[in-house]
């Protein structure tokens, strides 16, 4: 392989198809994985066989991703360069209008697939030179968002997981980093409830949007790459303000 290549999770759609494109277009060798099958065949054929793999692939099950990974180490001569971990899910509402096994699925995908994917691609993180590992946070991981709790929660875990591996693997010269966004126009978020910060804040993101990030990561060194729209947020954090104040504003631009 004398290409660079990425494994992209959650890629038949949204921000996952977009950074496939993208990254083709760059020389680069795509990994498209994914639990829509149709969806990765159709990008393929967009891509290119030449240019890419493509094999079905749950993140919340082990063995699946073990099969998605040695499926992706016989076309790259077993490296990795790149590791995007973007399939995520979201579910809007009340915590108790939402049921208990629809929020274990949360986790199971949001964060459990980031830890499947990076257990079982380290051997080839480990044997590509320079090679990195790319988290899809979000703006929920820097304060909850109300009917967004169980997703905030897995976000704000992300990102504390990158910060974490970013060090433990340093030994290894993998560097690991995430992207965190606001509200992106996407196929996760047509559902018929929507919390109330979307009415709030708007859509103003597309995945073209997010995908030049995505790319700045793989190429510079900061742990945390932030899109449009995240930027007041986290310096509104950071203002020396007594607790209940920093609450109150926050609440004041993500909810009604």
């Amino acid at each position: 392989m004398t290409k660079k290549s990425i494994l992209i999770t959650g890629a038949a759609s949204g921000i996952g198809r977009a950074t496939a494109m993208y990254f083709a277009k760059k020389g680069w060798y795509v990994g498209l994985y994914d639990v829509n099958i149709k969806g990765l065949e159709s990008l393929s054929r967009e891509i290119g066989n030449n240019n890419c793999c493509y094999k079905k692939m749950d993140v919340s099950s082990i063995s699946s991703v073990q099969n998605a990974v040695k499926h992706f180490s016989k076309n790259t001569g077993g490296l990795m360069n790149v590791l995007f971990n973007n399939a995520g899910i979201i579910r809007m509402g009340p915590l108790e209008s939402i049921n208990v096994g629809d929020a274990h699925q949360i986790i199971d995908v949001n964060l459990k697939g980031v830890l499947n994917c990076v257990y079982t691609s380290l051997k080839l993180l480990k044997q590509t030179d320079n090679s990195c590992v790319v988290n899809m946070s979000s703006a929920s991981s820097l304060y909850g968002t109300a009917q967004l709790a169980v997703y905030s929660a897995t976000k704000a875990a992300v990102s504390s997981l990158t910060e974490s591996l970013n060090m433990e693997f340093e030994r290894y010269g993998i560097f690991v980093t995430d992207v965190r966004a606001p509200y992106v126009e996407t196929p996760l978020l047509e559902q018929k409830s929507k919390a109330p910060s979307i009415q709030k804040m708007g859509i103003k993101l597309t995945p073209d949007d997010v995908v030049e990030v995505v790319y700045r990561a793989t190429n510079r060194r900061k742990i945390h790459y932030n899109t449009k729209g995240i930027r007041k947020l986290q310096l509104l954090l950071m203002i020396p303000l007594p607790e209940f104040i920093k609450v109150k504003i926050i609440r004041s631009k993500l909810e009604e």
